[in-house]
């Protein structure tokens, strides 16, 4: 499953580039249209001016000036951390709705399973229930004959197992939480010493000179606090469906134990 986000999250990379020549190009002819057009806008105010554009522009095409006017570079490594992050965090939800189990019923079935048909009955009802829960119980009857004492070590053991399987590829969501503001942070950086190289040729701290390199500094840092802010979101969730399901594996692990101690005081 992991393979088929990976392949997707390429695939989104590619389309992304392919937007971002689009609009690249088309930027390129608005801002050659706003040339030809500046000599009769001058007697507009520039409030009015922005409301117009705000009014007439799409957003989708607002957001892909932005990106361009933030700097290709670094805004294609952040958008690149966003859709790897997403690729993985959906990859997760998927497996954690996949692992989720009415345990309550699957307790009803084991024991019924027990009492009528014996170990192999239940065996036989947890290997055909998905999820982790269902297998750490089958691993605790492989060893039913040994004891209820290596049973619950046994569950203790693979529940460990389990919890690690789920918790697989947090820390890469971790890793895109952490690198997307470092590169809007670095874009900053970049941005302000391409303002004090304009500021150190013309001479002069006049806005128009420092404008271009704030303008790439505020962007790249906006892009990075979005992608850390939305993978953040997706991270706290799945974290806690892992609680959640880890707090079930513990309590149905419980109410199995003392089932099989009865099963065996009643042989």
């Amino acid at each position: 499953m992991k393979k088929i986000f990976m392949f997707l999250a390429v695939i989104g990379v590619m389309a992304f580039t392919a937007q971002y020549a689009a609009a690249q190009d088309q930027a390129v002819a608005e801002d050659t249209t706003a040339t030809e057009a500046a000599a009769p806008a001058e007697a507009a105010s520039l409030s009015d001016l922005v409301a117009a554009a705000s009014q007439d522009v799409p957003l989708h095409q607002q957001l892909k000036t932005q990106f361009i006017a933030g700097g290709p570079g670094f805004m294609s490594l952040i958008i690149l951390c966003l859709i790897l992050g997403l690729a993985v965090c959906i990859e997760r939800i998927i497996y954690l709705s996949l692992s989720k189990t009415n345990t309550k019923k699957l307790l009803a079935k084991i024991e019924e399973a027990l009492n009528n048909g014996g170990p192999e009955a239940a065996k036989e009802v947890c290997r055909n229930t998905r999820g982790p829960i269902a297998s750490i119980f089958y691993q605790g009857f492989l060893r039913m004959d040994q004891g209820v004492e290596v049973v619950e070590k046994t569950i203790v053991s693979y529940g460990s197992v389990q919890m690690s399987l789920m918790e697989n590829g947090l820390s890469w969501i971790g890793l895109f939480i952490s690198v997307g503001p470092s590169l809007g942070f670095l874009g900053t950086v970049v941005g302000m010493v391409q303002a004090f190289d304009a500021i150190q040729v013309a001479g002069d701290i006049s806005p128009n000179v420092v404008a271009g390199g704030m303008k790439v500094a505020l962007i790249t840092t906006v892009g990075g606090l979005i992608v850390a802010i939305i993978l953040q979101i997706f991270y706290n969730y799945i974290v806690s469906r892992i609680d959640a399901i880890s707090i079930e594996m513990e309590d149905t692990s419980i109410t199995l134990v003392d089932m099989l101690a009865k099963y065996q005081e009643k042989k």
